[in-house]
């Protein structure tokens, strides 16, 4: 291992097709892991630069380098192993991969159980975990099945089982259900529920929540959705043995600075997704709407500072569902049925909302048409624009628009169901 890591180390900058090219000069060095720890180590530069600092590591597989949780959703899934326990823990990660989950799983758990049917990434895991001096975790090289699932669990007692199917099928074809997973955790549940009464799930962050829960059934107790850089990255299933009531869904955003500052979170029963997505009906005017002649007017119930401010929710606060949630408990007006973008007057809530999301100070409203786009691109050439519930996607509004990438504005269109189609120009 010793003089692996020594190659890497040297060639880390190197094209690593160059080095299989030339792989007869290093006849001493297995090029293929060489080349694989080089590639994996650079992903996680920035994903588990914990990791990457440490050169005594190696990581002979690419995809699982690619497929490992960051420092931030890691260190989100140990707190929440820790929050399900309510105590001292025995967690059996049964798809140990990289070894990354383990690895935080195992700063919080008196004993961690990393099992993986590749025999390559056990063998590496076993050294990195002994580089990166942890003690408290358990290699098993084994495939989780119904027949194995009793020799795995069986003599470690687990308190927690963590499963993070793989989602490739036959030839490398990304999936989405859950029995199209590896392992399937549909056939395995109720034996693992014989040796365990928590199940933890990472799933594909595109999976329905709805559906899941109604596939996996009445243990389904929590679903946590993860954002983090601006991305919904993971969904989080608790499912538990005793439990037979509705699932809560708690979203959580990351921020970048994670764990020196706590993730933003917001959790609701699960009303979300069975509440409707009507308007909200104050019976004050709204805050633009379309007058006779095409003409915005901004409503004159406005405060004098005349501040408007548009919100974007974080992703993880949309794929959760919390579509009327920021509505209700700021009290802000939202653009559509299906136009998840709201307004405030007030400059205290915008503040506010900035932990959630992003909030842009709104420069100009116009209705969305010829006249407004073509103004609207003379006057901001370098702007980010976003299309969102209108007849055109984002890509043939810039080309309408004219502009290239820049930070001259942020230009939406947007539908608002008292409005109309907008063009609506702000700076974040």
């Amino acid at each position: 291992m010793e003089r692996l890591t020594v190659f890497v180390q040297e060639h880390m900058e190197d094209e690593t097709s160059r080095l299989i090219l030339d792989r007869a000069k290093w006849p001493e060095i297995d090029i293929e892991t060489a080349v694989a720890c080089i590639e994996s180590r650079r992903k996680l530069k920035n994903k588990v630069p914990e990791w990457y600092a440490d050169p005594g590591l190696v990581f002979p597989v690419r995809l699982s380098a690619e497929q490992c949780s960051s420092t931030a959703t890691g260190i989100y899934k140990a707190d929440l192993a820790e929050h399900i326990a309510g105590g001292s823990f025995r967690l059996a990660d049964l798809t140990g991969g990289l070894g990354v989950d383990s690895w935080f799983f195992s700063k919080k758990a008196s004993e961690v159980l990393y099992n993986e049917m590749q025999g390559a990434l056990c063998k590496a895991a076993g050294h990195n975990f002994m580089t990166l001096g942890v003690s408290n975790i358990k290699i098993s090289n084994c495939i989780a099945t119904q027949e194995t699932i009793r020799e795995i669990l069986e003599p470690f007692a687990p308190n927690i089982v963590y499963l993070d199917p793989a989602r490739r099928g036959e030839g490398g074809r990304k999936v989405f259900l859950i029995e199209e997973c590896t392992p399937d955790v549909l056939n395995l549940k109720d034996l693992i529920f014989e040796y365990s009464r928590h199940i933890l799930l990472k799933l594909s962050p595109m999976a329905d929540i709805t559906m899941v829960c109604d596939r996996l059934g009445p243990t389904c107790r929590e679903i946590h959705v993860v954002g983090a850089g601006g991305e919904c990255k993971e969904l989080l299933v608790w499912m538990d043995r005793e439990w037979s009531g509705e699932f809560s869904i708690t979203a959580a955003e990351l921020p970048r600075d994670f764990p020196a500052s706590e993730a933003i979170t917001l959790s609701y029963e699960r009303t979300p997704l069975s509440s409707g997505h009507e308007p909200l009906a104050t019976g004050h005017e709204p805050l633009v709407r379309r007058a006779p002649g095409e003409m915005i007017v901004i409503s004159s119930e406005r405060s004098e500072s005349r501040d408007l401010f548009l919100f974007e929710p974080g992703k993880a606060f949309m794929k959760a569902g919390f579509f009327n949630l920021f509505r209700d408990r700021f009290g802000i007006e939202k653009l559509g049925v299906s136009t998840h973008y709201y307004l405030t007057d007030s400059p205290e809530k915008a503040e506010e909302l900035k932990k959630y999301g992003k909030v842009y100070s709104i420069v100009s409203i116009k209705p969305l048409d010829k006249r407004s786009i073509k103004e609207a691109g003379k006057s901001y050439p370098h702007s980010e624009v976003t299309a969102r519930n209108i007849p055109m996607d984002t890509d043939t509004l810039r080309k309408k628009l004219g502009v290239t990438s820049g930070d001259d504005a942020h230009i939406f269109g947007l539908k608002s169901d008292k409005s109309g189609n907008l063009l609506i120009i702000t700076k974040i």
